[in-house]
């Protein structure tokens, strides 16, 4: 059977029409026409279950997300949510307001029930009752043996001085994960839905500091969040994951931005 008939079979209607989705550089979705009117989204892999599971978890903390209408094996299906591209008027005190809610204090150890990955950088998320150990261990030293001698040297020594860098325990939150722009769609001033999450649980600010790496948000977005005090003097630490990670996948013109976040964390 093929691709649309398998998924013919599961909707009850046909596939009309396919469109490949435009994105970042890892994963891939592509829309789907149905024969019935219906728009959705298809996904294949066999992450599909951990991405399902990191949906369900997000949109029972409250923040919007596309409604997961099928997931077996190694295919995920969700309905479209249409999008207008840019936060528009309202778009980013919407997003502090979602933050509310997907951040609420809760009683868990940090990390994940599952480990995850970006392409063929692995994500470990074993549990962990200190965050800055977990941060040191699974996030900044795990990248050492894959970037050479000196970089290795100053992520290791960085890594066992977290602890002076950031909170032991800081209130646990529910994290998307992998929140930049593109993985927030807006419409109408409001957020339509978050897409393709990284969940985890821990310092709701790691969230703040991806969105922050290549995007701009206002200061009234910053105001709604009402962020502990010192949360900008920690967004190196918090960005220099991302930073490693593009490192590692997309090559050297990352090496730089590595490197100002070492040197502004006296690593």
């Amino acid at each position: 059977m093929s691709w649309a008939e398998t998924i013919a079979a599961i909707t009850g209607s046909a596939v009309t029409g396919s469109k490949r989705l435009s994105g970042g550089s890892l994963g891939g979705a592509t829309r789907l026409d149905l024969a019935d009117g219906r728009v959705i989204v298809a996904k294949q892999g066999g992450d599909v279950p951990v991405e399902s599971a990191m949906l369900a978890a997000l949109a029972e903390a409250g923040a919007p997300v596309p409604e997961v209408l099928h997931c077996a094996d190694d295919l995920l299906l969700m309905a479209f949510v249409e999008s207008e591209g840019g936060a528009g008027d309202g778009g980013w005190q919407d997003l502090a307001r979602v933050l509310a809610k997907l951040h609420a204090p809760r009683e868990e150890p940090y990390g994940w029930d599952a480990d995850y990955h970006f392409a063929e950088v692995a994500i470990a998320n074993a549990r962990s009752d200190n965050w800055s150990t977990f941060w040191g261990e699974h996030r900044i030293a795990c990248h050492a043996k894959y970037l050479g001698p000196v970089t290795a040297a100053r992520l290791e020594a960085l890594a066992g001085r977290m602890g002076d860098i950031l909170p032991a325990t800081p209130p646990a939150s529910l994290l998307h994960g992998d929140l930049w722009g593109g993985n927030i769609l807006f419409a109408k001033g409001r957020v339509a839905a978050l897409i393709d999450p990284a969940c985890y649980i821990g310092h709701r600010e790691v969230d703040i500091a991806m969105l922050t790496l290549f995007d701009h948000p206002p200061e009234e977005f910053f105001e709604g969040c009402e962020l502990e005090e010192g949360w900008r003097e920690r967004l190196p630490a918090y960005r220099l994951w991302p930073l490693l990670v593009h490192l590692r996948l997309f090559g050297e013109s990352y090496r730089a931005p590595v490197e100002r976040a070492l040197d502004a964390l006296g690593a």
